[in-house]
C-alpha cells in the first residue's frame, strides 16, 4: 500500500507518499491523489490511503521548515528513471541548500557534459519528490527563476527560506 499524509507548509500543503519506508513522491498539493498518479503504474497498483503520520518523512519536513536545512538530506527514497536521470537526481540532491546552480552544472555534478543541460532539466521537470530532491535549487542560465512544476511562487520561497537560514548559520 502507497501510504500518503498531508502535512502544512507556508506555502501550502505537502502531499508526502511513502511505500516500504521509501519515499515514492512529494508535492506541494492538498490531494496526495494527484501525486499518486503521477508514479508508475507498477507502484499504483499498490493502492492509496491516507495515514495520520508517516514518522522520519514527515518530522524532516517538520524540521526542514524550522530552519533545519539538511533535515531532508537524510530521507530514503527511490523514483523511477534511466541511469543518468538517476545519476542527476543524485547529483540534484548533492546541492545545499542556500545555492543554486544551472542545468549545465548540474549535468557536470553528474558526471555529463555540460551540453546534456537538457537532460538535466528534462530529470528536474520530471522529479516527482520536490523537495527531497531540490529541483527548485536549479535556475535558468538566461537568469529568473525558470520554471517550477508547482509555482514559480513556491520555487521562489524555498529558495529565499534557504538563503535566509544558510546565511544566518554562516554567521
Amino acid at each position: 500500500m502507497i501510504e500518503a499524509q498531508v502535512l502544512p507548509t507556508p506555502t501550502g500543503p505537502l502531499a508526502l507518499l511513502s511505500h516500504e519506508g521509501l519515499v515514492v513522491a512529494a508535492g506541494f498539493t492538498a490531494d496526495p491523489h494527484q501525486m499518486f498518479l503521477r508514479l508508475p503504474a507498477r507502484l499504483q497498483a499498490y493502492g492509496l490511503r491516507r495515514v495520520e503520520d508517516l514518522g522520519h518523512p514527515a518530522q524532516a519536513v517538520r524540521d526542514y521548515l524550522d530552519g533545519e536545512l539538511t533535515a531532508l538530506d537524510g530521507v530514503a527514497l527511490t523514483q523511477p528513471g534511466t541511469p543518468t536521470r538517476q545519476r542527476l537526481l543524485t547529483a540534484l540532491r548533492e546541492v545545499p541548500a542556500g545555492t543554486t546552480i544551472g542545468y549545465a552544472e548540474l549535468a557536470e555534478r553528474a558526471g555529463l557534459p555540460r551540453t546534456a543541460a537538457r537532460a538535466a532539466g528534462a530529470a528536474c521537470a520530471q522529479n516527482l519528490i520536490a523537495p527531497f530532491v531540490p529541483c527548485h535549487r536549479i535556475l535558468p542560465s538566461a537568469g529568473g527563476f525558470g520554471g517550477y512544476y508547482y509555482g514559480t511562487p513556491v520555487k521562489q520561497w524555498l529558495l529565499t527560506h534557504e538563503k535566509a537560514l544558510a546565511q544566518t548559520s554562516v554567521l
